[in-house]
């Protein structure tokens, strides 16, 4: 079922590095590591913590890593602007990106238009930041009149700079900034309202596991092997939610089960539950959203090269597709996925 090689000899080692450190939304990986889908593969998997979905991308070759966890859309980017050396995706988690530009409730921004002229923050390499030049062309936003404060403070302080009014938004995936201010004791949703890209600019896709040409090249049956045990690590979450959690808090020092609990939940409820995934399964994509995005990221971010959407995606390492994970909602919204919603809230 689950897509994976049997292990011949000694493990292949994989070094990947995630977006951030563990958390909820990396459940899938923990309970594919716990349950030993890895070393049934033949792999022993490293995970380092990475600083933002978007420097994932960059941070793969320059501190050669054999892979990682990171944004597409800056995957495109930087192979629009180097094609050399650039990792390539092979599963693709996020079939809905997560990217938002969160304001303040009772502020005057309402509509994307009501950016200009505001300030806006988020961190120096944030993916919602990468990708704003094709969202702000998209809402028909003059991006010169967008101010970008970068800063390297946290999450929760950027958020509460806006729900204080010394900042008009702040830039960074949804359950990221609701998980932040709830660290913090504060609701999130009751004061931010959240200009979502899916809402602008659909065809965008968000976290892709990705790995380097070098590693594909030398290793392919270890790059199948990864994708088969990462695809049932997300079918077996999606069936038992609660037993994810409980890998994932044994892996993640600052586990918060009323932080991470709702960001898995999110995560399985929105950005990997693109109805498309229905018939193609979560991981792979769709030729014409990704040619899409690529020709709009290209013209957007003024890119000197366009990449090829082979440079970008391969499905050659993807379990077949009545083997590959399908959208929580096509589980039935079943009782343990339910009960885990109801604890979590």
């Amino acid at each position: 079922m689950s897509g994976t090689a049997k292990p011949s000899g000694a493990r292949t080692k994989v070094r990947l590095l995630l977006n951030s450190p563990i958390s909820g939304p990396h459940a899938f990986f923990c309970l594919a590591h716990e349950r030993g889908y890895f070393a049934e593969a033949g792999l022993e998997v490293e995970f380092a913590a990475g600083d933002g979905a978007a420097s994932v991308v960059p941070r793969i070759p320059q501190e050669g890593f054999d892979g990682g966890y990171g944004d597409l859309c800056a995957l495109i980017k930087l192979a629009g602007l180097r094609s050399d050396n650039c990792p390539v995706a092979v599963h693709v988690a996020f079939n809905q990106t997560p990217l938002t530009i969160g304001v303040r409730m009772d502020g005057p921004v309402r509509a994307p238009k009501d950016l200009e002229g505001k300030v806006i923050g988020g961190h120096p390499i944030d993916a919602a930041i990468e990708a704003f030049p094709a969202y702000a062309l998209k809402a028909g936003i003059d991006e010169s009149r967008v101010s970008i404060l970068r800063s390297t403070t946290s999450m929760a302080t950027l958020a509460e700079d806006v729900l204080n009014g010394h900042a008009d938004g702040v830039f960074g995936f949804v359950h990221t900034i609701i998980a932040a201010l709830a660290g913090k004791g504060i609701d999130g949703r009751a004061g931010l309202r959240f200009l979502e890209y899916r809402d602008v600019v659909p065809d965008l896709y968000g976290n892709a596991l990705m790995l380097t040409p070098d590693f594909i090249k030398q290793h392919p049956d270890a790059a199948r092997a990864l994708v088969g045990a990462v695809n049932r690590g997300i079918i077996e979450t999606l069936a038992d939610p609660e037993a994810a959690l409980r890998a994932t808090e044994r892996m993640a020092p600052k586990f918060a089960r009323h932080v991470d609990g709702p960001r898995l939940m999110g995560t399985l409820h929105v950005e990997m539950a693109h109805p498309e995934a229905r018939e193609i399964g979560i991981g792979d994509i769709d030729d014409g959203r990704l040619a899409r995005s690529i020709a709009m990221l290209a013209q957007s971010c003024r890119l000197p090269y366009r990449p090829r959407p082979e440079q970008i995606f391969t499905r050659a390492f993807l379990p077949p597709v009545a083997l590959r994970a399908r959208p929580l909602a096509l589980h039935g919204r079943d009782g343990a996925a339910n009960r885990v919603e109801r604890s979590v809230a």
